[in-house]
């Protein structure tokens, strides 16, 4: 951080100590809400492989492919249903995934991309499993056309570019660094005062909108502040230190015009954060009116990424 020291007064330094320590403070929250949410470890080898059949089983159409446990949940946008009645019997064109895995929760997550599918989709799916590597709780975040600024051909275009490779074992964050960057962000949602952890560079990815366009170099991940303060609730988090990644399903209030503001609509924002700052943020919301039917928060909109 730079500043003038003929212009640093006391009591500005006096907010920056109440900022600290509200940020140290979510630090040692996020701590407790990982310990609270851990279940059975479990290996990398085995959620990869649940990963990787859960695509298969998307491509195939065919959800029966997947491994499911006794009393195993499925859940799509928030609302539980049987697995053979969703998304998954729908065979896909996948054009890219990304999974990230949690062995300290025995969960995965996968970001799929199914651009050039006849009716495209961008997919957040979360999965706990059991130690032998079954279906305990699924759930999705399904969207397509008239969500939350859709575009799968565009989002497609950024998020295959992105470096998202392993990170050294000697420059891993904690997990309760990643997560409090993380909720960092959503907090400020319900706070436009409280600091949140952006580097330099920092791109979000709404939907076919991205930041990075703007200045791919700079830090493009600061949002305006919204009409009115909102309380994020309803978070559910995957967190993988080898790729400094943390996922968060949510309730995204106020958003959705078509609903009460509280809760709000489902949503996922996947972070990934590099020496405790974060570096992209991606977000995908379900609308169950065209477009939410809400403007963007004030300040300059980003521009469109290109499709390629």
């Amino acid at each position: 951080m730079q500043y003038n020291n003929d212009s640093w007064k006391p009591c500005e330094m006096k907010k920056q100590q109440q900022r600290l320590t509200l940020l140290f403070g979510a630090i040692a929250l996020a701590g407790m809400a990982v310990a609270n949410d851990a279940a059975a470890q479990c290996s990398r080898e085995t959620l990869q492989t649940l990963a990787d059949t859960y695509v298969q089983a998307q491509k195939a159409g065919n959800a029966g492919m997947l491994p499911l446990a006794a009393n195993a949940t499925y859940a799509e946008n928030d609302k539980a249903m049987e697995i053979t009645a969703g998304v998954l019997t729908e065979a896909l064109t996948v054009d890219f995934t990304r999974s990230l895995h949690d062995t300290t929760q025995c969960a995965t997550f996968t970001e799929l991309v199914a651009a050039t599918h006849a009716h495209p989709y961008v997919i957040h799916t979360r999965m706990q499993a059991t130690a032998d590597g079954k279906v305990a709780k699924m759930e999705s975040i399904v969207t397509d056309d008239g969500d939350w600024v859709f575009g799968a051909a565009e989002h497609l275009a950024v998020t295959r570019t992105e470096n998202w490779d392993e990170i050294p074992a000697d420059k891993r964050d904690s997990r309760e660094v990643i997560q409090a960057a993380a909720d960092a962000y959503l907090n400020n949602w319900g706070d436009p005062e409280l600091p949140v952890p952006h580097g330099t560079p920092c791109s979000r990815l709404e939907g076919r909108i991205s930041t990075a366009a703007r200045d791919p170099d700079g830090q493009q991940c600061t949002m305006g502040a919204f009409p009115e303060k909102l309380n994020v609730g309803n978070r559910r988090y995957l967190i993988d230190e080898a790729f400094g990644a943390v996922v968060i399903f949510h309730s995204f209030p106020w958003l959705d015009a078509g609903i009460p503001k509280d809760p709000g609509t489902p949503a996922s924002q996947l972070f990934r954060v590099e020496g405790g700052m974060n570096r992209y943020i991606h977000e995908v919301t379900v609308c169950t009116t065209p477009g939410c039917s809400r403007g963007r928060p004030p300040g300059p909109p980003p521009a469109p990424a290109a499709a390629q």
